[in-house]
């Protein structure tokens, strides 16, 4: 598909053969994982591969960024909407034409609806799920009512149906890959962020970095609520925009990125 994304087989695929050191953290962690709120991600959730009723024989796509040779980059912004934090972050996006994608938390959405009301038209809208509950802790009931309610959530007060997820701080466990497929899912993941927290005091610096590390296909992190360290990318976020511009790129959204994407090479028979 040319896209940086692996199936929800693949994953435990990868997890069973130790993939990227896996198999030594869980065991080196298991006591602590259990009952911390550490807990690891592939330790979490009752469903790892399947359901109780039997095999998923679908697949999810996992998507951390899109292999493309067209110059474009998504910005997507996670946990809102609330006020003061997300108007800004669409008045800045309107006044530049710019695009983006916006994984939105189904409480918050439905508390805040007319404030973003017909705000979102020229974006696109993910879930996020309905309280930011870590899904990788859940089993899959609990992911499923999670993602149901913030998935008819969108559906109402967006008009629009959701196609994307994004589980809170990229915790994925097998649950909800299993939950994904259900609701025909992908699952979008990040490969850049918004360093906040290195640039608080130094705008440009943000600016800079963002636009430097910015790469054709990339999908770049960023939130439109949270601590105050991360007023640094909403207050510069119109000079961000312009910098990554200047490089020569355009902001997609997810979707359109993933369309985006260049043919995967053809495979020998």
């Amino acid at each position: 598909m040319g896209t940086g994304m692996v199936s929800r087989r693949g994953v435990f695929r990868m997890l069973a053969a130790g993939g990227v050191g896996a198999t030594a953290a869980v065991v080196g962690m298991r006591a602590k994982s259990w009952f911390g709120p550490d807990r690891l991600p592939i330790d979490g959730g009752y469903a790892p591969a399947g359901n109780e009723l039997g095999w998923h024989n679908g697949t999810v796509r996992t998507v951390w960024h899109v292999n493309t040779s067209r110059p474009l980059v998504a910005l997507t912004f996670d946990d809102g909407p609330e006020p003061d934090w997300t108007p800004r972050v669409l008045d800045a996006l309107d006044e530049l034409g710019a695009k983006a994608t916006f994984f939105v938390v189904g409480e918050r959405l439905v508390k805040n609806a007319g404030l973003v009301k017909g705000r979102y038209a020229r974006h696109e809208v993910g879930n996020h799920t309905w309280a930011h509950k870590d899904l990788a802790q859940r089993d899959e009931r609990k992911v499923r009512e999670q993602l149901r309610r913030c998935h008819d959530a969108i559906t109402e007060h967006v008009g629009r149906v959701p196609t994307l997820l994004r589980p809170p701080w990229g915790h994925l466990g097998g649950s909800t890959l299993t939950v994904a497929e259900e609701f025909g899912y992908d699952v979008i993941m990040w490969s850049q962020r918004m360093r906040e927290s290195v640039f608080v005091d130094d705008p440009g610096g943000i600016v800079a970095d963002t636009a430097e590390a910015a790469r054709p296909g990339t999908v770049i992190l960023a939130h439109d609520v949270g601590p105050k360290d991360r007023l640094v990318c909403i207050d510069n976020l119109r000079e961000i925009i312009k910098a990554v511009r200047a490089r020569g790129f355009e902001f997609a959204t997810v979707s359109e990125l993933l369309a985006a994407a260049d043919p995967a090479p053809a495979t020998a028979t």
